[in-house]
């Protein structure tokens, strides 16, 4: 954002603003002085959202499908104030009966959508942000290649094809495909607005507001819940990959637009990794009156050998400037809200 240009004068525009992700956005933002207007798919969403922030700086339009041609458009019309445009929304599930119609549809054309809507409605937006994924860059597929060394200048070689075959290939096709539409129109069209994509492993850390309903749990969030509800005397499941916490992950998002080092980058968001054994481990030692058993940490070498993917994130690191939050840290943080919510 131009040096002029303060949090207290600048409304920033966010798509799919009841997620896990975006509500840390949203929040973040209004703490910092910025106007946000978000889209949701429901009144009842937008509603409860408000209730939450407890914002008179919060707003927000109605977008029930993000997939047909011009989704935005009407929404974006009403707010020429705007002058950035986060995008963060796009459907995640691994119950899908419809891989295309249901998860590569809607990431690839809601991303879609939401550039042409900044196309015809907001030629007052210079700075856009689009939330990707690790699994964009990750040679994650038919054939992972866990030894390669990965960065921000790498992509997925998944095919539209391969995507077709499960909701996880699904998944990463989705990401893949919709970074690279977003890619496309700039080279198509030469917009006026400066673009970063943020693109984070799994994601961790307490949801932005206080929990209403533990249904509610994002995927990656479900993972430390899964381990606290395990017993005493229960196996724990093998299960590895790297961690980002969420605060860090809205934080990308601000950098994203605030910062002129951001354009046209990939902020590849990964603090480190992360194994089942070890989040038990640390739910263990810090909630002692809980049924968790401890963790093998012996096991978990081999585990994070097997399942997680090499990366080099330095180039994000640096850009960004600030340390990322540790997994005790986001492991505790969760663990609680979750715990304090029941």
């Amino acid at each position: 954002m131009s040096p002029s240009a303060s949090a207290s004068t600048t409304t920033v525009f966010v798509t799919g603003a009841s997620g896990f992700i975006a509500q840390h956005v949203v929040k973040q933002l209004l703490e910092k002085g910025y106007t946000v207007i978000g889209t949701v798919r429901s009144v009842s969403k937008g509603e409860s959202l408000k209730r939450l922030t407890k914002s008179e700086n919060f707003s927000y339009e109605i977008v029930p499908d993000i997939v047909p041609e011009g989704a935005f458009d009407a929404a974006l019309k009403k707010h020429p104030e705007a002058a950035v445009f986060i995008h963060t929304a796009s459907p995640f599930s691994y119950t899908v009966n419809d891989i295309e119609k249901e998860l590569l549809q809607p990431a690839i054309e809601g991303t879609k959508n939401a550039l042409s809507a900044i196309g015809k409605y907001g030629p007052q937006i210079k700075k856009v942000v689009v939330t990707s994924s690790i699994v964009s860059i990750l040679s994650w597929g038919k054939v992972a290649h866990h030894e390669k060394v990965h960065s921000e200048e790498d992509w997925n070689p998944i095919t539209y094809e391969e995507s077709l075959e499960n909701a996880a290939f699904g998944y990463f096709g989705s990401k893949k495909f919709a970074e690279l539409a977003a890619w496309e129109y700039l080279k198509e069209n030469k917009p006026n607005f400066d673009i970063s994509f943020v693109n984070p492993c799994y994601v961790f850390g307490p949801q932005a507001f206080e929990i209403k309903d533990k249904s509610q749990l994002n995927l990656s969030a479900e993972i430390i819940n899964s381990v606290i509800k395990l017993g005493a005397n229960d196996e724990i499941p093998e299960l590895a990959g790297l961690f980002i916490d969420v605060r860090d992950v809205a934080r990308a998002h601000l950098f994203g637009f605030e910062s002129d080092k951001a354009v046209n980058q990939r902020l590849l968001l990964a603090e480190g990794p992360f194994s089942n054994e070890g989040i038990a481990h640390l739910i263990h030692k810090n909630f002692p009156k809980s049924n968790v058993p401890d963790g093998n940490l012996s096991k978990e070498p081999e585990q994070i050998k097997k399942h997680v993917f090499i990366i080099d994130n330095s180039r994000t690191r640096r850009l960004l400037g600030f340390k990322f939050l540790d997994l005790e840290k986001s492991v505790v943080d969760s663990a609680k809200q979750i715990y304090d919510a029941y």
